[in-house]
């Protein structure tokens, strides 16, 4: 059996939101796996729907950077937070987003350009972590096009103008007056950014996490000790729930908790006069899907002391 440590049951009650025995008795039960513990908590009710891929687990800056009818996300990771704060960081996340919003659509293609100091972004990357003292790395890029319309950007937790915690861009495809695009755009990005939808669609879902959402679904169901025909019923209305509330389109609105994005965009579009189709989007949230080592300080302490964290130093005479 793996040792459950106390930062692991801290972990899992941070994400599910259960109680501190449950958390323990649910490692326990899989072994020490987080996201197995996670999904066994779900089946006995006593915890939400995961949301781990959202947890910000890492420092650094995301950058956007919108021109017209295109527009690029960047993510940057650093080690601490204070590395966020660093204008020679900074300067470096603004660059690569420009080389983004350029055309390098992928990391190695942003790695390989070469910046306003006429070095390549990796040359640049490796002299700032000896120069800063701190580990970097450049994540991740996407960038979206429209061929008419716009591209709108959001920074929510903005650390300075177009880098933050969580960058967001819309893609709308129109012939309506950009003022129009960009008000609606931004409230659309503000939604994003709160509301974490995990696809354009409910069609562009992931397979593997609906088959997973069904598995839990179902043996929730079972417990209930109804008929298979109202358990399967039960396991569809379950689905169905899901998948409306993680595909953008089909999410609730924020600002008003009512109406679906989707009747958000056609009703604006009716009172511009012209067809607005959103396409694409983009969310980036600073460290989302990594888990950061979580050390014991005491023991780390200890460590560097030569103490072991059982035994207290010898008084001196």
């Amino acid at each position: 059996m793996a040792d459950i440590t106390a930062a692991m049951v801290k972990d899992l009650r941070e994400k599910s939101g259960a109680g501190m025995m449950d958390c323990k008795k649910a490692l326990n039960e899989n072994g020490g796996d987080m996201d197995a513990a996670m999904d066994w908590l779900r089946t006995k009710g006593l915890a939400a729907a995961a949301k781990k891929s959202s947890r910000t687990a890492a420092e650094g800056l995301v950058g956007v950077a919108v021109s017209g009818t295109k527009g690029a996300a960047v993510e940057v990771n650093s080690e601490t937070d204070f590395v966020a704060k660093n204008d020679q960081f900074q300067q470096f996340v603004r660059e690569v987003t420009q080389v983004a919003l350029d055309g390098a659509a992928d990391v190695d293609a942003i790695k390989a350009a070469t910046l306003p100091n006429g070095k390549t972004a990796e040359e640049t990357l490796t002299n700032n972590i000896a120069t800063i003292g701190e580990n970097q790395s450049l994540r991740r890029v996407r960038r979206l096009e429209v061929s008419k319309g716009a591209v709108v950007p959001y920074i929510h937790n903005a650390a300075a103008p177009g880098l933050g915690k969580i960058g967001v861009l819309v893609a709308l495809e129109s012939e309506a007056a950009d003022d129009v695009l960009q008000a609606l755009g931004k409230n659309l990005a503000m939604h994003i950014a709160a509301a974490f939808p995990k696809a354009l669609n409910e069609a562009d879902l992931d397979d593997a996490e609906i088959e997973r959402e069904r598995a839990i679904a179902t043996e929730k169901a079972a417990d209930s000790g109804k008929p298979a025909d109202i358990i399967a019923k039960m396991v569809e209305g379950g689905i169905a729930k899901f998948r409306k509330e993680h595909a953008l389109v089909s999410q609730l609105f924020v600002m008003d908790g009512k109406t679906k994005i989707s009747d958000v965009v056609a009703k604006a579009g009716k009172e511009a006069g012209a067809e607005i189709k959103l396409v694409d989007y983009v969310r980036f949230q600073l460290g989302e899907g990594i888990e950061k080592e979580v050390g014991d300080f005491a023991a780390e302490v200890a460590a560097a002391s030569g103490v072991p964290q059982n035994k207290q130093p010898e008084p001196t005479s």
